[in-house]
């Protein structure tokens, strides 16, 4: 018997075991996937030409086993392993409905692929359902979140730069990465010509300088080598395996399992209080049950929603903590696919050193102050690259000391300016459990269902407008352009889908992540989220676990759990 299991091990998985190891509980964490081993089982020391195939995965493997995943920008053959095999995980989608689902089954979960941009939601965020009708109001404000998210960023480490932005609020940062020369002229342009739009460095979890919390856990300083998404043995970046799980362990209060399938949650009618948790042997199938006070599911957003909908009993028919019929609605991901992409003439004589591990920011400025003919709004990313030897690969050189002295010779400037849109909350984008289909544990597959709706349409075609019009102005030649949304899904932000509210008959959560229903139960991965806002939701998921752990250590101690 535990005081508490946590289900998963990713951004929020881990944090929540950090918090409540170190308030003294004796916490279970349930790891789906196989073991990783910091540093051991990573191949971020291998050079481009040093990789199986330059990178790059056999067509016929990605086709039979990747094809979902070989679609996310980060996946190679040096981390081909972090990825599940679509081939032993499937899931279905309506016809003509498609969901690109990007995951990643093993102890760190996605927290070792992910872009590490490291965003706060604000006032405008938090208040946005209320005000406009769509989605169920928050029931916290920036006001309530603000202090955790400074206790997460001082842990986790995020570098940045302090603009007084009310769209983005401002946190501790580390020293920022910087400009290169061409985009600082680009940034001197924008803001000359588009009063309100501010071009600013990446707010990314990734180390400019170390400090005490990281250096306790042997952590070092980014390499700019951009070889983040092979894991960084440096632990230069923030992950659960090179933070908070080294965190819990030291506390010796952690129990770690990994490659075991949590079935189902176990709820007891008489107390209305959850038990434990039914978990499958991932290599065996052999079925056991872990008991504990409290259970955090922290699965990510859709087997999160998974989970509570094949925990059925008289009770919860339809779900466990779904008296209110939205455990599984309102699935969510950023509107992706606008970008304008192409040449900035000049600075031949300009490089740079080192390779920074993220965009710039273009924070939102449409509908701040103001309103447009659509809702909520988007946010811009911005890089500009000069090309180097790699791009002979795509071109003719010839042979001999000619070739030899192209290669020497960087090319032109590029740059690139793209749009993440803010998705509205729908209950009619959800998933359910597949009535007939089982995967090869005998669990029922996810069926997603999620399409977007026309204001998604509106503030994307917004953001690819002001993406090309702002190329443009600062002199660039496009070469390419987005051509209208992407699939859900491929932002790898899916949200929603056990979200937060005030009112239990419309929400799943209360304002600490507790369920309505069963006071025991804690969920703050992405399902928790009530709307996407248009910044990156990892630092949020972060801040509401550490706050839902805190508040849960509490109540245990009241006995109101």
């Amino acid at each position: 018997m535990f005081d508490a299991i946590v289900v998963g091990s990713g951004i929020s998985g881990g944090w929540v075991a950090k918090e409540l190891t170190e308030k003294g509980l004796k916490v279970l964490v349930l790891e789906r996937g196989n073991n990783i081993v910091h540093g051991q089982d990573y191949k971020d020391g291998l050079m481009p030409w040093e990789q199986e195939n330059e990178g790059r995965v056999n067509e016929d493997e990605a086709a039979r086993d990747y094809a979902i995943q070989s679609t996310a920008y980060p996946f190679s053959s040096a981390n081909k392993t972090f990825w599940v095999k679509d081939s032993e995980h499937p899931y279905e989608t309506p016809e003509g409905k498609p969901f690109t689902w990007t995951r990643g089954f093993h102890l760190g979960g996605r927290s070792l692929m992910w872009g590490r941009m490291s965003l706060r939601l604000s006032d405008l965020d938090f208040a946005a359902n209320k005000k406009d009708g769509h989605g169920s109001d928050w029931p916290i404000r920036y006001a309530d979140l603000a202090p955790w998210y400074d206790h997460v960023e001082a842990f986790a480490g995020v570098s940045g730069s302090r603009e007084g932005l009310s769209q983005l609020p401002d946190g501790d940062f580390l020293k920022p990465m910087g400009l290169n020369d061409v985009e600082a002229d680009f940034k001197k342009k924008i803001e000359a010509k588009f009063p309100g739009r501010t071009v600013i460095p990446p707010r990314v979890a990734n180390l400019t300088e170390v400090r005490d919390q990281q250096a306790e856990l042997g952590r070092g300083p980014c390499q700019f080598r951009s070889q983040c998404h092979n894991g960084c043995s440096y632990g230069a970046y923030f992950s659960s395996l090179s933070a908070t799980l080294p965190a819990a362990v030291k506390t010796g209060n952690l129990t770690v399992i990994t490659d075991a399938i949590v079935h189902s949650v176990i709820h007891d009618p008489k107390t209305n209080r959850v038990t434990g948790v039914r978990v499958i042997d991932a290599k065996t199938k052999k079925a056991r049950i872990y008991g504990a006070k409290v259970v955090f599911l922290n699965a990510s957003t859709i087997p999160t929603a998974q989970i509570l909908l094949a925990s059925k009993s008289a009770a919860f028919p339809n779900g466990l903590a779904n008296s209110s019929g939205m455990v599984g609605r309102n699935l969510m991901d950023h509107v992706g696919g606008a970008f304008a992409f192409g040449m900035y003439p000049g600075f031949e004589d300009r490089y740079y050193r080192g390779r920074r591990p993220q965009a710039n920011i273009i924070p939102r400025y449409r509908n701040v102050d103001t309103q447009e003919d659509y809702l909520r709004g988007f946010g811009l990313g911005t890089m500009a690259f000069r090309s180097n030897w790699q791009l002979t690969s795509a071109m003719p050189i010839g042979i001999g000391a000619a070739a030899k002295a192209r290669m020497r010779k960087p090319g032109p400037w590029f740059m690139f300016v793209g749009g993440t849109a803010e998705m509205l909350p729908n209950p009619e984008n959800r998933i359910t459990l597949h009535p007939t289909r089982t995967d090869k544990w005998g669990m029922p597959i996810p069926l997603i269902d999620c399409s977007h709706g026309d204001n998604d349409r509106k503030v994307l075609a917004a953001a690819q407008a002001d993406a090309e019009a702002m190329m443009k102005a600062a002199g660039a030649v496009i070469l390419g352009k987005g051509k209208g949304p992407s699939a859900p899904g491929i932002s790898i932000h899916e949200m929603g889908t056990a979200h937060m509210g005030t009112d239990p008959r419309t929400s799943v959560l209360n304002g600490y992540n507790q369920a309505h229903d069963v006071p025991n139960l804690f969920i703050t991965d992405g399902a928790a989220m009530a709307s996407t806002g248009t910044q990156n939701p990892s630092l949020t998921y972060m801040a509401l676990s550490a706050r839902a752990a805190h508040h849960a250590v509490e109540f245990l101690k009241a006995g109101k759990i």
